[in-house]
């Protein structure tokens, strides 16, 4: 497990499967993540998301639980990594609308980035954000992300096209409070 000021990032655990299917579920939810997760989400979905995920492989997945009351908030972890270059893409989602704007994801994001840099030996994390989620993109800016550019209208969402903003972050520009 790997803790920050507000939440702990720790294995997913089989019971909250149904949660995290959920979660996924929400129409709000749904509108900020990646358009690669089917929807509807199943259950079977989840599950065999939850046995891959078991098993080795280049990925890293955390569950993000508060905490003061363990409670679980969603997910967060690395989804490509480039070995030879030293790069890693992550991503991250809070499932729980009632931690949104409240630091959780910042603080998760935080945790994560310390993992990468401190455990892993890398040199840079990048990730996408699509631009119109706002609040995702000042809670990168906040742990020391930067915008490196923008894929314009790479995103076909809710009838209209949007942009996808790369941000990144390099291994000596992390300041650890």
């Amino acid at each position: 497990m790997y803790e920050g000021k507000l939440v702990r990032l720790r294995a997913y655990r089989k019971d909250e499967l149904e949660l995290v299917k959920n979660y996924v579920n929400d129409p709000e939810v749904m509108h900020y993540t990646t358009p690669r997760i089917p929807y509807p989400y199943t259950l079977e979905d989840e599950e065999k998301w939850y046995a891959d995920n078991s098993a080795v492989n280049e990925t890293y997945n955390f569950a993000i639980e508060t905490k003061e009351t363990k409670e679980y908030l969603g997910g967060c972890g690395i989804n490509k990594i480039d070995w030879k270059n030293s790069v890693v893409e992550v991503g991250i989602f809070i499932g729980n609308k009632e931690y949104w704007g409240k630091g959780y994801g910042t603080d998760a994001m935080r945790v994560l980035v310390k993992f990468i840099f401190e455990q892993m030996n890398i040199n840079k994390v990048s990730l996408q954000v699509f631009s119109f989620n706002k609040r995702a993109q000042r809670s990168y800016e906040k742990v020391g992300f930067k915008v490196e550019g923008i894929l314009r209208q790479e995103l076909f969402k809710d009838g209209a096209y949007h942009d996808k903003i790369c941000m990144g972050i390099l291994k000596n520009e992390v300041k650890y409070n």
